[in-house]
């Protein structure tokens, strides 16, 4: 694939090592107005660094665009005059409907929304997929290249603020919960840095049980709650704490934030 990363910062430079790890790409265009912090990758076969949109356009066929939202307008603005029907549109960028892109570039492109979370940078991310109509038969081209980089899951467009929540914020959400039971460890009796590897090993080893054996996590519960034992008392006083509850209420309190600000 012909692959262009228009705007490569944080994100666009996750993108960018998986594809040199997957050796997804036959040339690898990465646009950013500062090209210094990407000299190492001059060294790379095949790999061009440029400050010219449209140079990257013109020579390449997929085109992924991790930029700011308030840059998105004029980017595509500059480069409408020279999409042909060989280029496939991948955005990343939060918030930017398929119809807005349509109506600046028009709707006989394929159009892909891609809503991946940090967790692509160590090849983990669960990253939600949707297009529009012409961009279905496209849809394979991006679960490829984001399929190199963790899990993917193709979604209707009406849910991507969703996913942007449970999936992209929810980096966060696990992370917090992980720093809780840290400190929990802590408070029990271990070093910082001790309870911190227990921590992430344990949340790591719960959600590779889900993944591997399909079960649901009530099931592995059951498998580790025993009658008036301490896991049961210590779910139950988590429970009567709001632990639950206040999840899904975290959950809900971003949903509407995200639906405002795309509302902007």
């Amino acid at each position: 694939m012909k692959i262009a990363i228009i705007g490569t910062g944080n994100l666009g430079l996750s993108i960018a090592k998986g594809l040199v790890i997957n050796n997804t790409y036959t040339t690898l265009y990465l646009t950013k107005r500062n090209l210094d912090s990407l000299s190492s990758w001059k060294e790379y076969k095949n790999v061009f660094l440029t400050q010219d949109n449209k140079e990257a356009v013109t020579h390449s066929d997929v085109l992924i665009f991790a930029v700011q939202p308030n840059q998105f307008d004029s980017i595509l603005e500059e480069i409408k005059p020279i999409l042909t029907d060989k280029h496939v549109i991948i955005s990343t960028i939060t918030g930017y409907a398929i119809e807005r892109m349509e109506s600046q570039i028009g709707s006989e492109y394929p159009v892909i929304r891609s809503m991946p979370n940090t967790a692509i940078s160590v090849g983990k991310s669960m990253t939600c997929l949707c297009s529009n109509e012409v961009g279905k038969k496209s849809l394979p081209i991006a679960e490829a290249i984001y399929n190199g980089l963790g899990t993917t899951l193709t979604i209707e467009e009406k849910l991507m603020q969703a996913s942007t929540v449970l999936c992209a914020s929810g980096i966060a959400f696990w992370m917090r919960l992980i720093r809780a039971t840290t400190q929990g460890g802590v408070q029990l009796g271990f070093d910082a840095d001790i309870a911190l590897k227990m921590s992430m090993q344990t949340a790591m080893g719960a959600a590779s049980l889900l993944i591997e054996t399909g079960s649901h996590p009530e099931e592995e519960i059951d498998r580790v709650t025993t009658p008036r034992g301490c896991t049961i008392t210590g779910l139950n006083e988590m429970e009567h704490q709001g632990l639950s509850s206040s999840l899904i209420k975290g959950l809900n309190a971003s949903f509407n934030k995200i639906n405002d600000i795309a509302k902007q």
